[in-house]
Order: structure tokens, then C-alpha cells, then sequence
């Protein structure tokens, strides 16, 4: 793949994460409850460090290391609806949102992967797509246990 397909492709990589950031960010200041603020600000402090990390990927491509997927993938946030951004939203909902934001982000760099004819190239997206997809498994974690808290 020619360096100027590369480096449209990180464009629109990094793109994606400071609009991710800027999301959360925007999501935190809107939130009426101290949880789910905290909750989008540390997702924002994560996107930008997504964004800092494909801005070292795209000016040094050796830098780029083997990121595995998760032993498990629960596929909760396939199975859950996108909740709507409201100011009164609940932890659960939030976690919610923000595990369907990872799931699109895994779904997107596969899709670039499977664009890409060049080896290195589309290991490196299918690394990133790790990258999200163990975000999301995390954040599925966290909603099991806000949303399905055990009773004794």
C-alpha cells in the first residue's frame, strides 16, 4: 500500500479518537450524577491516549507492538441497544454507550484491515482493533457488574 493510502488511513484513525475524546469530554460536562462524569472524563483521558499512541504508530511505524485480543469476547455490547446521551443518564447507561463506542471503533479498524493488501499494514489495524476490543471486554466487565449486581 502506497504511504499516502497509509497515511489517509491514519488520518482518519486519529480523527476518530480526538472525536471520541471530544464526545466523553462534552458527555462529562452534560452529566448531572459525580459517577457517570467521572466515568466520560476517564474515557476521554483513554481516547487521548489512543490518539497519542497512532500519532507515534504513524511518524514510527517500528513502533508498533503486538497487542492480543482478550481470551474472551462476552459480546455484550453487540446484544445491548445504544443508549441516547441524556444529562440524567445512569452509570449503567453510560458504561452502555461507551462499550457500543468501543465495539464501533473494533468493527472499524477490522474494516480497515480488511481494506489493506499491505501484511504490516493490516496487522497493525488488526492490532489496534485488539487495542479496542480489550476496551471493550473491560468496559462489558464494569456493565455486568453496574447493571446486574449480585444479590444475597
Amino acid at each position: 500500500m502506497d504511504t499516502t493510502k497509509i497515511e489517509q488511513l491514519f488520518a482518519i484513525a486519529v480523527s476518530r479518537e480526538l472525536e471520541a475524546h471530544d464526545f466523553y469530554s462534552a458527555a462529562a460536562k452534560r452529566m448531572n450524577d459525580q459517577n457517570v462524569k467521572d466515568i466520560f472524563n476517564r474515557l476521554a483521558k483513554e481516547e487521548m491516549g489512543h490518539y497519542e499512541l497512532l500519532e507515534k504508530f504513524r511518524y514510527d511505524p517500528t513502533a508498533i507492538m503486538k497487542i492480543s485480543a482478550p481470551s474472551a469476547d462476552w459480546k455484550i455490547a453487540e446484544s445491548e441497544e445504544l443508549p441516547t446521551l441524556t444529562i440524567d443518564m445512569k452509570p449503567k447507561d453510560a458504561i452502555a454507550l461507551a462499550m457500543k463506542k468501543e465495539q464501533q471503533a473494533v468493527e472499524f479498524y477490522q474494516a480497515l484491515a480488511k481494506a489493506t493488501e499491505d501484511a504490516s499494514t493490516r496487522d497493525m489495524f488488526l492490532n489496534l482493533a485488539n487495542m479496542e476490543l480489550g476496551h471493550k471486554h473491560r468496559l462489558e466487565n464494569i456493565f455486568v457488574d453496574i447493571g446486574y449486581p449480585e444479590v444475597f
